[in-house]
């Protein structure tokens, strides 16, 4: 599919010029124009023709680059592909604005119907996995598999390690945060990511860390940097007071895909509590636990992830060749 350009001025046509994103051996990063939004799309070329198609969407602060490993774990499984959500990553903010999780699940839905590959194997985690809960419910068309990395779903008392980044959807928080750190250096800032995401940043690597602090110290010269952050945050809190048909606990109940979910013993964001309740929700689940892993398991176990992955598919017999991705 080819990257389309809007003939209206739109916010990916204004930015500031900033450090390349980063792209690892064996994948490439293409943009892609669509109504309303413009996203980066993050690839690797399939091992072999006719691979089921995926697609991976990241959490809060996070970026198409939060997959990476995983994506190399699945080569020869799938033919991987992943987004950066607006204003996120390498894609510039919406032109409307919307972070909500309903926003964003409209992003993902138009890259989805624009490119045809549907429909597709969907990973998300955290705010991604809100996400594509969304897609999943709405457009059970477009979704093969799901799988669910520690996904923001609503809980009634959250833990208090993540107060502080569901603060940050009130208005002005971000503001005033952004006061209070000016002279905390990227490596400072990333340290504490780590410290709240991983069961043990110790499994992150020097080269990774460096080039974590690298994407930050590019991110934070963006001037919507913490205001893509902090309205993904107010969606998150405002998705999770939705009731009816639009609460997320509802919308669970009714995706029909074939639904993997993976929570970490030592996830400080999202609570262990909740694996149960989503394993009951999701009415096709498969629940892996790894006591060890933090909010991103992907990250720090992508071979574990990969194999329940590899064992979702041979359960379901989905893992064959692609016949009508495309079509």
């Amino acid at each position: 599919m080819s990257s389309t350009e809007s003939p209206s001025v739109s916010a990916a046509s204004v930015l500031p010029k900033v450090a390349p994103v980063r792209v690892a051996e064996g994948e490439r990063l293409r943009s892609v124009g669509l109504p309303g939004v413009t996203l980066s799309i993050r690839s690797r070329p399939p091992a072999r023709e006719g691979l089921p198609p995926a697609l991976y969407v990241h959490g809060l602060g996070g970026s198409s680059q939060n997959w990476s490993a995983l994506m190399a774990e699945l080569d020869g499984v799938v033919d991987s592909e992943a987004v950066d959500l607006p204003g996120f990553g390498d894609s510039p903010p919406p032109d409307d604005g919307n972070y909500s999780v309903t926003g964003h699940a409209r992003a993902v839905i138009r890259y989805l119907d624009a490119a045809g590959r549907g429909p597709v194997h969907l990973f998300g985690n955290s705010l991604g996995g809100a996400v594509t809960t969304r897609v999943a419910a709405v457009r059970p068309d477009l979704v093969r598999t799901l799988t669910l990395v520690s996904p923001a779903l609503p809980e009634l008392r959250i833990q208090r390690t993540a107060a502080p980044t569901a603060l940050l959807g009130v208005p002005g928080v971000a503001a005033l945060f952004t006061r209070l750190t000016k002279g905390w250096t990227a490596e400072q800032r990333v340290r504490g990511v780590l410290a709240l995401c991983y069961g043990d940043p110790a499994r992150v690597s020097p080269e990774a860390f460096r080039h974590a602090v690298e994407e930050l110290e590019r991110r934070l010269q963006l001037p919507y940097f913490w205001d893509a952050m902090a309205r993904s945050a107010r969606g998150i809190v405002n998705a999770y007071t939705l009731g009816g048909q639009h609460g997320l606990w509802r919308q669970a109940e009714r995706v029909l895909a074939p639904t993997l979910l993976i929570y970490g013993g030592r996830d400080q964001l999202i609570g262990f509590r909740m694996a149960h309740r989503a394993a009951r929700a999701f009415r096709d689940s498969r629940l892996l636990s790894l006591p060890d892993a933090g909010h991103v398991a992907m990250m720090e176990y992508p071979e574990v992830v990969a194999t329940a992955f590899r064992e979702l598919l041979a359960e379901t017999g989905d893992g064959g060749t692609d016949s009508g991705a495309g079509s």
